[in-house]
């Protein structure tokens, strides 16, 4: 029979799990304290320890460590009311087998706990376990999330960040690419060594090989003096690439072989130099599908791509909204010196049915400004009219695609029924043209943004604006 160990200092808690699992045939054994815990471990270690993170005489993870370190091959599920972003992180790099968070989803609670004694029944009783990682003392600021989706990106972190693999940031704008990216540097073995991000869509190609290798004294006009590229300022730590989707297919084959075996040359240099550097990339672009385009290798996707982290838009984990707004108002009110009370539940739910095209980077900003012109203590749903992008209901936000499918039904009836002098094979051009034309006037002319809301780089759209004579 096998012996699972529960760890928590609430009595109704352990009575709970001997009448949930004593029934599927498992021998419950308990402990409310660390001391008692560590005594019954030495005496008989368990199969399974599932442990609270809030003990009387010290914290679960402080102790998850102790066990991790006197029985490597004893598997432990961590478990709290409290789960934030760094504690699901250390708890993962501490070697935990999994997280969970109270109140328990009795199913999904057995189905861990099969799965992790069915591993548990795998393990050599030889098996080397790796030492604990880096855990920084102060690490970035927290990633903040209760869904189920950044839970699991949680706890892919602690797992990921330690092991000196590429990683594949995606996710749309504004989701939080480079923060997930700084936890994984913080949280890594590099983390007192440089994290250097480079945005891949802000830098002209003719510029972005400079800024990544480096150049030579008079490598072009205006190289008065030799410069190191950020590959090599960052040598031992980390360098984040992002938006690496709108880096030209000239400079992809450049990362490849820097991936492949660390070197590269200066722009107009011909010394072979070496940097220990680990890349992790971004992208807010189906990269499969720019394969299929031409657009991107697939050879340095592989090379990128070795663990993949999806950040779910904002709108598909909604149940972070209030948590997000907690954290902002908190963060201002310290960085403006602001008095406010909070935000009326009227206003929550506002914001909260929002879609939030722009994801978390728009809901920061937004909240930002309503906090700066509110004259009131107490945040209401009339300090964010006119704030949102379009302050539609819910039902409404579907209504793009019926717009532009009447628009286009409209334009080909036109031109099947013969009407006017327009040419059929000239309408595709004349929508992307017009397409262009719009987003150009939406955005004041930032190309940078009006690539984005199109959908292509930014590349792209200055070669079609110079077609479609738009400058």
């Amino acid at each position: 029979m096998q012996k699972i160990l529960v760890i928590d200092d609430e009595e109704d808690v352990h009575y709970s799990f001997q009448r949930i699992l004593e029934s599927e045939g498992y021998e419950i054994h308990s402990a409310t304290s660390a001391r008692t815990a560590l005594k019954k471990i030495q005496v008989t270690p368990p199969d399974l320890i599932l442990l609270d993170v809030r003990l009387p005489d010290t914290n679960g993870l402080e102790l998850l460590k102790i066990i991790k370190g006197n029985c490597p091959e004893v598997l432990v599920i961590v478990m709290t009311a409290y789960g934030t972003s760094q504690s699901i992180i250390e708890a993962m790099q501490r070697g935990a087998y999994d997280f969970i968070v109270k109140p328990f989803d009795i199913p999904r609670m057995k189905q861990i706990i099969q799965e992790a004694l069915e591993a548990r029944r795998r393990i050599s009783q030889t098996a080397v376990v790796p030492g604990t990682p880096h855990s920084p003392e102060n690490a970035e600021e927290p990633i903040v999330g209760k869904s189920e989706a950044m839970r699991q990106i949680f706890k892919m972190i602690g797992n990921v960040a330690p092991r000196d693999v590429n990683v594949l940031i995606t996710g749309e704008s504004g989701t939080g690419k480079e923060l997930v990216a700084r936890s994984f540097h913080a949280y890594s073995l590099r983390a007192s060594k440089t994290f250097m991000p480079l945005n891949c869509s802000a830098i002209p190609e003719t510029l972005l090989e400079g800024e990544l290798f480096g150049y030579e004294r008079g490598a072009f006009t205006g190289a008065v003096r030799q410069k190191e590229g950020k590959v090599e300022l960052c040598d031992g730590g980390t360098l984040f690439l992002d938006e690496i989707g709108d880096m030209q297919l000239s400079i992809q084959s450049k990362i490849l072989r820097f991936l492949q075996d660390g070197e590269f040359k200066r722009l107009g240099g011909n010394r072979t130099l070496h940097s220990d550097v680990r890349i992790l990339a971004a992208t807010n672009k189906d990269l499969l599908h720019c394969i299929r385009e031409g657009t991107f290798r697939e050879d340095l996707y592989y090379r990128l791509n070795v663990v993949n982290i999806h950040i779910p838009p904002l709108r598909e984990r909604k149940e972070d909204i209030p948590l997000l707004l907690e954290h902002f108002m908190k963060k201002f009110k310290r960085e403006m010196g602001l008095s406010l009370s909070g935000m009326a539940p009227e206003a929550i739910k506002k914001l909260t049915d929002y879609g939030w095209p722009g994801n978390v980077r728009e809901l920061e900003n937004c909240l930002k400004r309503a906090m700066v012109l509110s004259r009131r203590s107490l945040l209401l749903e009339a300090d964010f009219s006119g704030l949102l992008q379009t302050d539609v209901s819910p039902h409404e936000k579907g209504d793009l695609d019926r717009i532009l499918g009447e628009l286009l039904d409209k334009a080909v009836n036109i031109l099947t029924a013969g009407q006017g002098q327009q040419n059929p094979g000239d309408l595709l051009e004349r929508i992307e043209r017009n397409l262009i034309d719009k987003s150009l006037t939406a955005t004041g002319k930032n190309q940078v943004q009006a690539a984005r809301l199109l959908g292509i780089s930014r590349t792209t759209l200055r070669s079609k604006i110079k077609r479609y004579g738009l400058n």
